[in-house]
């Protein structure tokens, strides 16, 4: 029977960690526009030591109209990143090269797995990578991406107003 949560060891380490990496220092150059709408930079405060911190993370989700953009943790709850914003929603977002203020929202399971089915349909060959990386059920159905879905947890951050620097 596939596995419904995804592996809790699987945080990258060594040379996979600084590729996972390697996009910030290109946002922060100005060149967020590479990777179209498929990349924000999320800026994040460490809920133990108060610093600023940064991870580049895939839009599941955009919403242009109602300025949302929604991410999963595809490490789940344990990811730094998710955790900081757990503890305070209110950060920063750069998409492209625009930033933004935003709040962060924690989707439920039911809104999280009907995200991801969506983003199975609209993406069929990087959904099937996520599926096999994460060891979830890989016979590429609704259903299939609705259970990968609710394992895996999504936030939706809305845009909170104008920021400037």
């Amino acid at each position: 029977m596939p596995q419904t949560d995804p592996k809790p060891s699987l945080f990258p380490v060594g040379w996979r960690r600084r590729a996972a990496r390697l996009p910030i220092p290109l946002f922060r150059m100005g060149l967020g526009p590479v990777f179209g709408k498929r990349l924000l930079l999320l800026h994040h405060t460490g809920r133990a030591t108060g610093l600023d911190r940064r991870v580049v993370l895939e839009v599941v989700a955009h919403d242009p109209a109602g300025g949302s953009w929604t991410v999963a943790s595809g490490f789940g709850p344990r990811s730094d990143w998710y955790r900081n914003l757990r503890a305070e929603p209110q950060t920063l977002i750069q998409f492209g090269n625009q930033h933004h203020a935003v709040a962060a929202h924690f989707l439920t399971r039911a809104d999280s797995a009907e995200i991801m089915a969506r983003y199975g349909r609209q993406r069929p060959r990087t959904a099937r990578r996520l599926r096999a990386f994460f060891d979830l059920a890989a016979n590429g159905s609704d259903a299939a991406f609705r259970a990968a879905g609710s394992a895996i947890p999504v936030v939706r951050l809305d845009d909170a107003g104008p920021w400037s620097f």
